[in-house]
């Protein structure tokens, strides 16, 4: 009789180490990932090799940190060297390490007790920031100096009653012992279920690594209760003499113990037992035989004794038109059906490996089957590669409801509809007769029924090839890339297998509404590398960045005194901001958006509106460009030959624009202007217009009349009576006289565009500063009536 342990094999976190590594196509381990030799000669020939320094490890390679876990060294020195680490550290030691820091961070020493070379101890006692030794037993715990206080953990396979006699001896040397019992569930379950099985059985048998700590330390205690007990490491090493007649069989493995490993170590040993049970038969009825019998006895042990389900190898000695004869040295020959043969390629003599379906069928006949055999093997391959998360390759048959049928290794599999692709699949039929990589996500061992996924395949292999484009991608570096996906707060960019995110902020150099105003989707894109977080696999990237910025170029095209077009977009309290072009806006202050005073901006341009200004300054490096609509307007007024000026572009409502006048110094010049200048001054700015209509000699003629006629009037006028009056007479009187002879007389009257306008009148430039006495002899409430 043979009973096998329940928790054999594999604990939970050796085997989410072992699926780890079987993920990866290659890389390497820190350490034999588990103390199996076998298993780890299997995983080195698939590409993932073991390496027991940090220094063998290539810049980029990925490199797996085993159940045992590594130090805090052991990290760091990873990522220094560019490693891609997958951390397959079991979560039992993964909570120890966390203890040992936080003990270290807070100065406490840690007592660590097991053995001081396993890697597991090693680990641990490289996050306790130098805090932390080792004991393995009670007298080493002795032999301690005393302590004010400590943290106890111990190794996930340490024996419990070993632990608990290392803590009474630790509470003699710590006054404040704090002790946390970290042996594993799964190990302690797997020693008791040991000791159970060791207690009732006549033979003991222990699979696993003669390297493993918890193995030999399975071997220890099923040895101290049954003698009989041997350590193997594979079925190979298993002997029938250690087999007795009538011998309870025991079996267990450790944790680094593979299961088709414990599995075939169990096949093993149950042929062998019944190999002794027919011959323990046999010797019981020997003394009872006649001499026919002891004959037919001898040929019957000379024959293959059969079962159903028992697999043998035979010799085609017949082959008819719907079976075949086969002697597999049994008593009887047996028939295989054509329909149970693997292959219809058979020839007389041809030795096949065939199953036993029945010993006797009714009529004598042992049925056999070859195709039994070739799905059981199958279906054990299939169960290893799910086992090991592997692909597999299998072929569309049929479209049924809900998915598709496939066939994997001549096996029935069921593919849903929602796992064929990464988006929805219409057409379940377009599948049927195609191959494909497939991945098994679910196995019905009882039922044999198998379910597998094309998604995950599709999944898997586009996070590979975004990984490989993660390592070349590099920030600052310009790619193309297709614009997938439009946001309001931005573009989503394909460069080259990895999405980034443009923001709209980064897809032009002036303010939008909607990154569609910008790019359109499937457009090819130049774009930025600005930044790249792996950890959240997020990139951002930049469209304005490869399009030059307006502001560098603004002196260039924008030349100072040249007069271009623009679009009011917004308006302040001082001025308007005109766009010349997208991301490029200059502003024309409130005194420089009309020829007269207004007191809003908006009596004079409104937004929306599409005007004509003369740049004025330009500052690339401030952003700034000075723009001026009442330039453009005194040059727009030369073409005008008989109208007012101020009266062409006056805006109603609005108070004539004063023009800056300094005033003069020096007194000789005050004279000179009271004795020269005409009556009517104060409105000879306007003159401009009357320079075209007045003939060449009549500005003598104006010359004289200023001068014979009136000069002390003008005189009294300045002194003795008010300014207004001054202002009337000069306006509302004589508005052709005074400007007939304004236009040549005063062309620098004052020192505003429309002085500037005059280079013509150069007679009598002492006349234009006339009002400018009357101005200093006036009171401050009567300035602006003057200059105006």
């Amino acid at each position: 009789m043979i009973r096998v342990a329940e928790s054999a094999g594999f604990c939970y976190g050796v085997r989410r180490a072992v699926e780890i590594a079987e993920s990866l196509n290659e890389g390497v381990t820190l350490g034999p990932l588990i103390h199996n030799p076998v298993y780890v000669a299997g995983l080195a020939k698939r590409g993932v090799k073991p390496v027991s320094q940090v220094s063998q490890v290539l810049p980029g390679q990925h490199v797996v940190i085993r159940s045992h876990g590594v130090g805090l060294a052991e990290h760091q020195a990873l990522r220094e060297k560019g490693a891609h680490v997958v951390d397959a550290t079991c979560p039992f030691v993964q909570r120890i390490a966390l203890m040992a820091r936080e003990a270290g961070e807070r100065g406490i020493p840690l007592i660590v007790v097991g053995d001081a070379t396993h890697p597991e101890v090693v680990g641990v006692l490289g996050w306790s920031m130098g805090m932390g030794r080792c004991v393995m037993n009670p007298r080493e715990a002795g032999e301690l100096p005393h302590m004010e206080r400590a943290v106890v953990v111990s190794q996930t396979t340490l024996d419990e009653a070993l632990f608990d006699a290392v803590c009474e001896a630790l509470r003699e040397r710590i006054r404040h012992i704090e002790v946390h019992h970290t042996i594993c569930p799964a190990t302690r379950q797997r020693q008791e279920e040991a000791i159970r099985l060791a207690e009732w059985a006549d033979l003991m048998i222990v699979v696993g690594g003669r390297n493993s700590a918890n193995s030999r330390k399975l071997y220890e205690l099923c040895s101290a209760l049954c003698p009989r007990t041997y350590f193997i490491e594979s079925a190979a090493e298993l002997q029938t003499d250690w087999l007795r007649p009538h011998d309870r069989i025991g079996m267990t493995a450790g944790a680094s113990t593979p299961v088709c490993t414990f599995k075939e170590v169990v096949t093993r040993m149950n042929d062998i037992e019944r190999q002794e049970q027919v011959s323990e038969i046999v010797a019981d009825h020997a003394e009872a035989m006649t001499p026919e019998d002891y004959f037919m006895a001898s040929v019957d042990k000379t024959m293959v004794q059969l079962r159903p389900g028992h697999t043998v190898t035979g010799t085609v000695l017949q082959i008819k038109d719907d079976e075949v004869s086969v002697n597999v040295g049994y008593k009887m020959d047996g028939l295989i059906k054509k329909a149970d043969l693997s292959s219809t390629d058979v020839k007389v003599g041809d030795e096949i490996e065939v199953e036993v379906v029945k010993v006797n069928d009714g009529e004598g006949n042992v049925l056999l089957s070859q195709r039994n055999i070739v799905n059981r093997k199958n279906w054990e391959e299939i169960v290893a590669k799910y086992e090991a998360g592997e692909f597999v390759t299998g072929t569309g048959k049929q479209a049924v409801k809900g998915g598709l049928i496939a066939t994997v290794l001549g096996i029935r599999t069921f593919v849903p509809a929602s796992h064929l692709a990464q988006h929805y699949v219409e057409k379940i039929s377009d599948f049927v007769d195609q191959e494909m990589t497939l991945k098994i996500i679910e196995i019905d061992k009882a039922k044999k029924r198998i379910v597998a996924s094309r998604k995950e395949v599709l999944r898997a292999e586009e996070a590979e090839r975004k990984e490989k484009v993660w390592e070349t991608l590099e920030v600052g570096e310009v790619r193309n890339g297709i614009v997938r996906r439009l946001t309001d707060f931005g573009a989503f960019v394909d460069i080259g297998g990895v999405d980034g995110l443009v923001h709209v902020t980064d897809l032009a150099w002036y303010r939008i509404k909607h990154p569609s105003d910008i790019v359109h989707i499937k457009q090819e894109i130049p774009v930025k590398i600005m930044s790249l977080d792996p950890e959240r696999g997020r990139i951002s990237l930049s469209y304005k960045q490869t399009q030059p910025r307006p502001w560098d170029t603004a002196d260039e095209k924008y030349i100072v005194g040249s007069v271009v077009e623009g679009k009011v977009v917004r308006i302040t309290t001082f001025g308007a901001f005109v766009e010349l072009e997208p991301g490029l806006d200059g502003l024309v202050h409130i005194s420089q958006c009309a020829l007269t005073r207004i007191a809003r901006v908006e009596d004079a341009v409104n937004v929306g509106d599409i005007i004509r200004v003369k740049v004025l300054d330009v500052n690339s490096k401030a952003n700034r460009i000075s723009l001026s609509i009442r330039a453009v307007l005194e040059d727009e007024a030369l073409l005008y030959t008989g109208e007012d000026v101020a009266e062409v572009y006056a805006i109603e409502g609005a108070e004539p624009m004063p023009a800056y006048e300094p005033v003069p110094e020096e007194e000789p010049i005050l004279e000179v202007e009271e004795e020269t200048a005409p009556e009517d001054e104060p409105a000879a700015v306007e003159g401009p217009v009357a320079e075209e209509e007045t003939p060449e000699e009549e500005p003598a003629a104006v010359e004289e009349t200023a001068v014979e006629e009136e000069p002390a009037a003008v005189e009294e006028t300045a002194v003795e009576e008010e300014p207004a009056a001054v202002e009337e007479t000069a306006v509302e009187e004589e508005p052709a006289v005074v400007e007939e002879p304004a236009a040549e007389e005063e062309p620098a009257a004052v020192e505003e565009p429309a002085a500037e306008e005059e280079p013509a009148a150069v007679e009598e430039p002492v006349a234009v500063e006339e009002p400018v006495a009357e101005e200093e002899t006036a009171s401050e409430e009567e300035e602006t009536s003057v200059e105006e």
